[in-house]
């Protein structure tokens, strides 16, 4: 917290700039969101797979269904490619096609490629079985009756299931896509971005400040007040914020001439390419003047028109001390 108060505003946009990346591997904050995401919901276990034939139909934000309808004692075979060398089995099993039960119906989820060749859509020697895939039985409406996970083989089995016509499918839970975190240097949430950067590296001064004029307030002043019968509410608003005042106006003016005058948190924060989304009056005074545009005329002018802005508050702090002496 209070950091800032040791190092330049460059050095905190530096920093910033760094926990704001996209990649969780890289900026801190989305990797933090997608920790706690992950505590919630689980990434798929094969998110760029697609059928190897087609006798499985759908897609990956609907999940895939054998076009084929099962009956209790069928063996559903769900073949899959596509599959990215990082969601195979660290551990790879041979993928082995169950026995048929009478009173159930099994399967096997496999990945259905063979170097050197092979045969889609039949499980074959070095072809590997895909463990932790969502496997559901639904019925001949497509309500949902049943799911499993595969083994680490690839097998999985639905067993005491009655009569009648039914479909197996892939859940779509199986190709989730892993949260890619916020974008917090684009262009929807550069504003939000600076707004938190600027509120850390000026909330410890503002609590030094703060903390020094609530320890400077007389404690006879507020015993006084309780014992005549005052509520802390009472004490608070009648007491403590009238002392107060003075500092908290201090503050008020420090926050807003920073604010007007902010130049290096945007600077090392903002990438060029999304200088225009998040643009201030220093800022533009700079790329005006010294950014190749070269218009000096115009910087000057923006220049002025800072020092304008400037002089109401400078006012305000000249009378206010002249009161306080």
């Amino acid at each position: 917290m209070f950091v800032p108060l040791a190092v330049s505003l460059f050095a905190v946009g530096v920093i910033w700039r760094i926990m704001y990346q996209q990649d969780p591997d890289r900026g801190a904050i989305n990797a933090g969101i997608v920790a706690i995401q992950g505590i919630f919901t689980e990434q798929g276990a094969l998110t760029t797979a697609r059928p190897s034939t087609e006798a499985l139909a759908g897609s990956a934000e609907g999940g895939l269904t054998l076009t084929k309808a099962v009956r209790p004692g069928s063996v559903a075979l769900l073949g899959l490619t596509a599959i990215k060398a990082g969601e195979l089995p660290a551990e790879p099993e041979q993928a082995v096609a169950p026995e048929a039960v009478p009173d159930g119906i099994t399967g096997v989820v496999w990945r259905d490629f063979k170097p050197g060749g092979g045969t889609p859509g039949e499980v074959e020697q070095d072809e590997v079985g895909l463990g932790g895939v969502t496997v559901k039985l639904r019925s001949a409406d497509g309500k949902t009756v049943d799911s499993t996970t595969s083994e680490a083989d690839g097998s999985f089995a639905f067993e005491g299931v009655a009569g009648g016509d039914y479909r197996v499918a892939i859940g779509k839970e199986t190709f989730a896509e892993p949260f890619q975190g916020f974008n917090w240097l684009g262009d929807r949430l550069i504003t939000p971005s600076l707004l938190i950067a600027f509120l850390w590296v000026q909330a410890g001064f503002a609590m030094v400040i703060t903390a020094a004029g609530l320890a400077a307030i007389p404690r006879d002043l507020l015993e006084a007040a309780r014992t005549d019968g005052g509520t802390e509410w009472q004490v608070f608003r009648r007491i403590t914020v009238p002392q107060l005042m003075p500092v908290l106006i201090v503050v008020l003016v420090t926050q807003i001439i920073g604010v007007l005058k902010v130049f290096d948190l945007v600077v090392s924060i903002v990438p060029s390419s999304g200088r225009d989304s998040a643009t201030v009056i220093a800022v533009e005074m700079y790329e005006r003047s010294f950014s190749g545009q070269n218009r000096f005329g115009f910087g000057a002018a923006i220049s002025t028109f800072m020092f304008v802005l400037f002089v109401p508050f400078l006012i305000l702090n000249i009378r206010r001390f002249r009161k306080e002496n």
